[in-house]
């Protein structure tokens, strides 16, 4: 028999936050658009002071949501399901489709369930390098600001997360623990509110920097920033979660780790390369 402390919180909603006629809206699907128009609500506000045409924002919109999704959503399959997902057509078609086929050649909807962070950022880099030739802007310009608000959104995916009860964390005595009872009845690190605590706070530290230094953008340093943060903060996290996937357990550090250390470095090396750019602006 478990013992449950009497502050831990018993976790089971409901996954469909509201219905509209036949269609279930899930509280999953309803974070992802809250994130993305927050992170665009903000996105919009910088092209204004940085004098970027109205009519290149909503060029923005259209690849940025394109570029998040389908990278996340390939990275699922590709990174963490490759196994299932490869093994026939009509798997592969799971991957793009919102859909599950059964044995008997029948299908039943069930939403985008599998979307990987890592996958989502190398998504949007592409869709962004993509946009910016276009948009005739600085892929740098473009992804400073991106860098910014990035963490905004990843805040209310991992909301979607906890929505969701999944990606749980490993049990703890902890007196905040979380009990997913969709999952089990053992108290729990709840991974993904620090994430998105974590991301939050990461977002506001460089929010608070911007509007101190708005000509630093395109300097890097808030691509870097992002990149070093919020990919250290997941890496530190990952040892409070179970691991995803069965092959991670014979793995010393998880996927997500190991995904985690590239965008590290990356982001160092924006910090550095920026270091010169912005001392020559402070001249």
């Amino acid at each position: 028999m478990t013992f449950l402390h009497p502050l831990f919180i018993l976790w089971n909603p409901d996954e469909v936050a509201f219905h509209l006629g036949p269609l279930s809206v899930r509280w999953y699907g309803l974070c992802w658009l809250i994130g993305i128009v927050a992170g665009l609500y903000y996105m919009h506000r910088m092209y204004k002071d940085q004098k970027i045409d109205d009519s290149l924002f909503d060029t923005l919109v259209v690849y940025a949501f394109i570029g998040i999704l389908a990278g996340a959503r390939l990275g699922h399959c590709l990174l963490y399901e490759p196994g299932y997902y490869l093994s026939s057509g009509q798997h592969i078609l799971e991957m793009f489709l919102p859909v599950s086929f059964d044995e008997q050649g029948g299908w039943h909807y069930i939403g985008y369930a599998g979307l990987a962070s890592h996958g989502g950022m190398i998504g949007i880099t592409t869709a962004l390098w993509l946009y910016s030739m276009k948009a005739k802007l600085p892929f740098v310009k473009v992804v400073d600001m991106i860098g910014i608000v990035g963490p905004l959104t990843g805040t209310f995916i991992r909301l979607g997360n906890l929505m969701n009860s999944e990606i749980i964390g490993r049990t703890t005595d902890m007196p905040w623990a979380f009990v997913f009872q969709q999952v089990d009845t053992l108290p729990r690190h709840p991974g993904q509110l620090y994430e998105a605590i974590a991301y939050f706070l990461t977002f506001l530290t460089l929010w608070l920097i911007y509007r101190k230094h708005k000509n630093w953008i395109g300097t890097g340093i808030f691509i870097g920033l992002t990149l070093v943060m919020v990919f250290t903060e997941r890496f530190c996290i990952e040892f409070c979660k179970e691991v995803q996937v069965g092959f991670e357990n014979n793995m010393p550090i998880d996927m997500g780790q190991l995904l985690s250390i590239p965008f590290i470095l990356l982001g160092l090396w924006f910090v550095v390369r920026s270091r010169k750019k912005i001392r020559e602006l402070e001249k």
